[in-house]
């Protein structure tokens, strides 16, 4: 394991070393981690490059709506799956599932068709709104709910408590694990995402900050170590974010999938 790690890492501590170098001594010794020289021009560059940070702001503000929005509707379907009883609960429930199943690409063209009829298209509620609400979660959240004593709940109904009360004050208290989980995975996807934005949004300055790095390598042509910075600036606030919650999200993914 720990050697599968290091082959993992080296590529990450080549990018970061390459932002770090002038662009004719990336490959010149390549496997020199520390540069003799520090080179800041990448930087620099990238700092006074016109929509760089328009491109960072987009990707911020969509993916923390993003989040909002999904946290709100996925953990409502994940509770009345979890604790209410109604007709033909279980068989939407596997309709649900079997949506899992078809590949995300299979559905692009009628997605857009869709997304042009209710004018979404160009806008970054193309990406928010079709993210709210996510199976996977669903079922992630629907198995933390049902690991939670029912006995919370059933005393709750019988003292007065409706299900829009216990599901705020009771079973969201209680999934925090869970709700964090769901929130990183749902920001690093969304950061990371690079078709959708790149298919569904055409001004380049509302573009995420994926598809932007592209149009700053064509910008910055064969000068990789421009490019590399670029990328470095990418992954920083996904590793910071991951970093803060990984002992949440550990134990989100460990309870929800021992109980139920």
């Amino acid at each position: 394991m720990l050697v599968i790690g290091i082959i993992m890492v080296v590529p990450f501590v080549f990018m970061i070393s390459a932002s770090l170098k002038a662009p004719a001594d990336v490959f010149v010794n390549p496997m020199q981690i520390i540069p003799e020289n520090i080179y800041t021009l990448n930087y620099e560059t990238i700092f006074n490059h016109k929509y760089y940070f328009q491109w960072y702001w987009n990707s911020f503000s969509t993916v923390v709506l993003t989040v909002i929005f999904r946290g709100f509707f996925v953990t409502m379907a994940a509770y009345a799956f979890a604790r209410l009883s109604f007709p033909g609960k279980n068989i939407l429930f596997l309709f649900l599932l079997s949506a899992m199943m078809i590949p995300h690409d299979t559905t692009i063209v009628a997605k857009f068709m869709l997304y042009k009829y209710m004018g979404l298209i160009n806008t970054h509620w193309v990406i928010i709104l079709p993210a709210a609400f996510d199976v996977f979660f669903i079922f992630l959240l629907r198995q933390f709910f049902m690991g939670i004593p029912k006995d919370l709940t059933e005393s709750s109904l019988i003292d007065g408590a409706s299900h829009f009360g216990i599901y705020f004050k009771i079973i969201l208290p209680l999934a925090v694990p869970a709700l964090i989980t769901m929130g990183l995975f749902t920001f690093i996807w969304t950061w990371n995402d690079f078709i959708t934005p790149f298919i569904f949004i055409n001004d380049i300055d509302k573009q995420l900050v994926t598809v932007g790095l592209e149009y700053f390598q064509l910008e910055a042509g064969k000068n990789y170590a421009l490019q590399m910075a670029g990328a470095c600036l990418i992954v920083v606030v996904p590793i910071i974010i991951f970093a803060v919650l990984q002992k949440y999200f550990v134990q989100g993914i460990a309870m929800s999938g021992i109980k139920g």
